[in-house]
Order: structure tokens, then C-alpha cells, then sequence
């Protein structure tokens, strides 16, 4: 069988289970494989999946082929967004391109060049790789956290990870949402920002959850 059909079913698997699902009438749903029972024959007889019943889960085989796929994917979607500026549709079709053919040191590399971004675009975690536990910078990444921007540069808010619900809306009433371009001022004792003619002060805390990248 085709490997491309097995990485979509692993990945399809992983997102189901990510969305706490693990029945199998969803998985046939939700597949656009042209024939699901050979694709689940497949699973089962490659020890990809355990399938109990009405009940199908990745093995730990398939789980960690499955993470591998997701994290590659996800990334491709933060390089192309945030890097190359893509658009939405032209981003997913080249991710999911992507995600089959990044090897393991390529997938560490693009990690660090974008800062070890905990999400993708569209706000799903990204599968921490070791890079992302050692957290060991050898290329600049070209996504930072707003604590870590250099003062007197410009940069443009590429994602925001709110550790508490409300934060978002606090954020957004004062303009700081994805997309706009901010100076740094200053980044102790609180951090400053200005956006075209407003200055706002903003915690430390609050800040380390603010993503840029530079605007030349």
C-alpha cells in the first residue's frame, strides 16, 4: 500500500483522538481513503493500530509515526504563514506535501528558525520535538517571544498563546492581535509597545505569550 495512504490514516487517526474520538464509524467518515477496509487491514496487519470492537486506536507504533506526521505539518503551516506569508489555501496544500518527505534534522532545523512555536495557525498544539526540550538556539529564530524582541525594532504579532481564556479579549480591546505591527519600546520593568501613535504597557507575563517576528 501506498505510504502517503497510511501517513493520511495515521494523521486522520491522531486528530480524531486529539479531539477525543476513537470510534471507528467516525474514522469511516472522516476518511477519504478509496477503500477503508483495505487502508484498516493495513493499519492492523503493520501494527499502526489496535482495533477492538467499534473501537480503534493507535498503537504506540502508529502513535509515534502519527506525532511525526502532525508535528511536520504543523510546522510547514507556521513556516509558510508566518515566513513566506501564504495564503490559507495554497498554506495547507504545501503542508500536507511537506509533511511526507521532512526528514527528522530539517523538521529540528525549521523548529528552531521559528522559535519553538507551541501552535499552528489555526491554534492546535505542534508536538514538542527534542529541539524544543533542549530549547538550544544554533539559528536565530525568526519568531520570538515579545520578552525576547529587541527594543527599538518593529515587528509584526504572528500568534498569541493565552494561557487563561480572558486574556484574548483583554488583548484584542487594546489592538494587540495577530497581524499587527508593533515597536518595542521597552521590556523592563513592564514591556512597552507602540502601535502607530498609542503606547500600552503591558506585564511580563503577559508578554512572554505574545509571538513576533522582525519587520524590516
Amino acid at each position: 500500500m501506498e505510504k502517503e495512504r497510511i501517513d493520511e490514516a495515521l494523521e486522520l487517526l491522531w486528530i480524531l483522538a486529539e479531539e477525543g474520538h476513537h470510534d471507528m464509524k467516525r474514522f469511516r467518515l472522516s476518511s477519504d481513503d478509496p477503500d477503508v477496509d483495505d487502508m484498516l487491514e493495513s493499519l492492523r496487519r503493520e501494527n499502526l493500530a489496535e482495533i477492538t470492537g467499534e473501537e480503534i486506536r493507535l498503537s504506540d507504533k502508529g502513535k509515534a509515526a502519527a506525532t511525526g506526521l502532525i508535528r511536520r505539518h504543523r510546522l510547514a503551516e507556521r513556516l509558510f504563514t508566518d515566513v513566506f506569508d501564504l495564503s490559507k489555501d495554497t498554506m495547507e496544500e504545501d503542508a500536507c506535501k511537506v509533511e511526507h518527505i521532512l526528514s527528522e534534522e530539517l523538521t529540528e532545523s525549521v523548529c528552531t528558525f521559528l522559535g519553538h512555536p507551541p501552535v499552528c495557525p489555526h491554534g492546535k498544539p505542534i508536538p514538542r520535538g527534542e529541539c524544543c526540550k533542549k530549547y538550544s538556539v544554533d539559528i536565530r529564530p525568526v519568531v520570538s517571544r515579545l520578552t525576547e524582541f529587541e527594543v527599538g525594532k518593529t515587528g509584526k504579532i504572528v500568534f498569541i498563546t493565552p494561557s487563561e481564556a480572558a486574556r484574548i479579549g483583554r488583548l484584542s480591546s487594546i489592538g494587540i492581535i495577530p497581524g499587527t505591527i508593533i515597536k518595542l519600546i521597552q521590556r523592563k520593568p513592564s514591556v512597552v509597545l507602540q502601535m502607530d501613535e498609542t503606547t500600552i504597557a503591558i506585564d511580563q507575563e503577559l508578554a512572554k505569550e505574545i509571538f513576533v517576528k522582525k519587520v524590516m
